[in-house]
């Protein structure tokens, strides 16, 4: 068979060509593929976890490492080996000044008008007006992560090999990799009931992903996306994209309604901002290579935190030191419930929803320093197959079905924490290479 050469453009032309039914079909296959992973064996199942080695960390200069992340499934063997910066140390106790977002001293701050309140994009309008706010704080230090200069974004390449070890793709890894996170993470977000504000943390192509997949799987639900950043040049540029850009024409066609809104540390009120929105949003995506809380934990555990139920996809960290949502968040949500109390809570489902039991224990930041155990967490693959049995149950009329599941699935207060692992690549991989020789994708050289 050919080998299948996919570029870095090649993927992202690929991707966005994709229809919402390619998006559905994706995210079966991948469900199906981590129900493979959480719940087979290896006498049966070639994907399960016991047979996926555990990926491998080589230090490299100017503080990087490369990943090697080798995996398998039924069909499809593959590595993806990626270089990216490595996050500085955090402080033990990050200070209010850590938890706002680093503001770079952009040029346009000189040129731009001074409101008295950031702008939100008219859903009315061909290019949102945005206006910064200067900050009459004091200049204090972010949150530690990496500066403007570094990067996580993975550089590298995925392999895939039949079952037989014959090469078949090479495949850049930086598009794709932002695209299978994103694509993991929306399952679970897919099936809320209510999906009217997204607060998005951070403005690379993680956040990209995030919301274009949940604007093509929910668009017609979703009215706001507020984009929370320490840079307000490039949460400006993704906006701006929405608006103008032809990647996003078809896209921005489909969802007139959607407003978006820009806040970052340059925003003189920028403390207040940034309750209101993490409070008013039904779904959460934090995607940010941060070493301490993006936000205090009581605009979540309080009791007024408590009384609305969303949806985090917590994916930007993934090693020990690093962390986007506070640990005490984390605990309140596998916190037992307490039968009386005196306001109304969402429910909580008393777990943390991982990608990997293995690998969250070991690298998940926020599951490690809120001392989460095993028995608290549950795997995205097995709680897509429970839930898909309890909703079958329910249509048949053949039982209850897991109702306090739904509820929580639906309406509840969900935390999804991913660190990312190889089976993800593999799969998505695989369909990608598939979609790409059926739709012209790519180079393709005969006779390797």
């Amino acid at each position: 068979m050919p080998l299948t050469i996919l570029s870095d453009s090649d993927i992202r032309s690929l991707l966005l060509s994709l229809t919402r039914d390619d998006i559905s079909s994706l995210q079966h296959n991948l469900a199906e593929a981590l129900h493979d992973y959480s719940t087979g064996t290896q006498e049966t199942t070639v994907g399960c976890s016991a047979n996926q080695p555990h990926r491998i960390a080589v230090p490299a200069a100017n503080n990087q490492h490369t990943l090697f992340m080798p995996a398998s499934t039924s069909t499809s063997r593959g590595i993806k080996i990626v270089t990216l910066s490595r996050a500085p140390k955090p402080s033990l106790e990050p200070s209010m000044s850590k938890l706002g977002l680093e503001s770079p001293r952009s040029s346009s701050r000189s040129s731009s008008p001074a409101p008295r309140s950031p702008s939100t994009a008219s859903p009315r309008s061909s290019l949102p007006s945005i206006s910064q706010i200067p900050s009459n704080a004091s200049n204090a230090s972010a949150n530690p992560s990496l500066t403007s200069s570094q990067t996580t974004t993975p550089r590298g390449s995925l392999t895939l090999l039949t079952g037989k070890g014959s090469p078949y793709a090479f495949i850049a890894a930086e598009e794709l990799t932002a695209f299978r996170t994103a694509l993991a993470a929306t399952m679970l977000m897919n099936r809320r009931s209510h999906l009217h504000s997204i607060t998005v943390f951070g403005a690379g192509k993680q956040a990209e992903w995030h919301i274009r997949l949940a604007l093509m799987l929910r668009g017609n639900d979703i009215h706001h996306i507020d984009i929370i950043n320490r840079s307000f040049s490039r949460a400006k540029a993704l906006m701006t994209a929405f608006y103008s850009s032809p990647e996003w024409e078809s896209l921005r066609n489909a969802v007139p309604k959607v407003s978006f809104s820009i806040v970052s540390s340059e925003y003189g009120e920028y403390q207040r901002l940034l309750k209101e929105h993490v409070r008013k949003a039904d779904a959460i995506f934090l995607c940010t290579p941060s070493t301490s809380p993006l936000f205090p934990h009581e605009y979540l555990t309080s009791t007024e935190g408590r009384k609305k139920g969303r949806f985090i996809s917590a994916i930007g960290s993934y090693r020990p030191h690093m962390l986007e949502l506070h640990p005490e968040v984390l605990r309140q949500a596998v916190a037992p419930e307490h039968k009386h109390h005196h306001h109304r809570h969402a429910d909580r489902g008393g777990v943390i929803v991982v990608d990997s039991l293995e690998s969250s224990l070991k690298e998940a930041g926020e599951v490690i320093q809120a001392g989460i155990t095993a028995e608290h967490l549950v795997e995205v693959g097995e709680l897509l197959m429970v839930k898909k049995a309890a909703m079958k149950e329910i249509e048949l009329g053949s039982g209850p079905g897991e109702i306090g599941l739904r509820d929580w699935l639906f309406k509840g207060n969900v935390i999804y924490k991913s660190v990312g692992i190889g089976l993800m690549d593999i799969c998505v991989g695989e369909d990608l290479v598939a979609l790409a020789m059926e739709r012209g994708f790519g180079t393709a050289v005969d006779g390797w």
